[in-house]
């Protein structure tokens, strides 16, 4: 299997240079979001509450190892929307238009530019892990991804492969990125929003999901 250790520590991490990449201001992103449920959010709102099952969550848990609210938020996007769809919805394999929790969809351009570090390239395999970071257990990756927040506090989140979506890539921002999103998103719908049934149907055709 490929290696995937614990991280080392953030001391020594600091140590290997990162592998940084700049996401342009105007570069555009996309969001599914969900407006309802047990934890209701707005388009541009961190999750400040973890680490929950996210695969870079770097928030730290409580004494007892659970979740809490604090100063530490994420915020998964992507560079297509499709990206999006076989991620948020890759337990079930099938995107519920119509689920209870209001999943909507935002599409926005970034109104700064974003700092992170390149988890599609060689980083990985400096810093002693793998390609698995994007890809192996999630517990570990979201260690990883507390590490190298205390690391590299000049960046903002990380870039990273989908394993969902033929290594597309896949955004997630820390809390240091929250002045890079805009005051308005250009698309903003409910996902069961009949203008997008089209593009919805395409997309699950090419990722092999059932559309309910």
């Amino acid at each position: 299997m490929p290696k995937f250790p614990e991280p080392p520590g953030a001391d020594e991490l600091r140590e290997i240079p990162p592998d940084e990449l700049v996401l342009t201001a105007g570069t555009p992103l996309w969001r599914i979001y969900r407006r309802g449920g047990r934890h209701p959010t707005l388009w541009q709102s961190f999750r400040h509450f973890g680490p929950l099952n996210g695969r870079f969550d770097h928030h730290l848990p409580d004494p007892d190892g659970e979740p809490e609210f604090q100063e530490r938020g994420i915020y998964y996007a992507a560079e297509d929307l499709i990206t999006c769809l076989a991620e948020v919805f890759q337990d079930t394999r099938a995107i519920y238009r119509n689920a209870g929790d209001q999943p909507w969809v935002v599409g926005f351009e970034l109104a700064s530019p974003l700092r992170l570090l390149n988890l599609t390239g060689a980083w990985p395999t400096r810093a002693g892990a793998s390609m698995a970071l994007n890809s192996g257990p999630r517990p570990r990756a979201r260690r990883w991804s507390r590490a190298i927040y205390e690391a590299y506090p000049r960046l903002q989140g990380l870039y990273s492969a989908s394993s969902m979506h033929g290594n597309r890539p896949a955004l997630a921002l820390y809390e240091r990125a929250s002045d890079a999103l805009p005051r308005h998103p250009l698309v903003h719908r409910p996902l069961n929003d009949p203008a997008l049934l089209g593009g919805l149907d395409r997309a699950a055709v090419e990722i092999g999901y059932d559309l309910l």
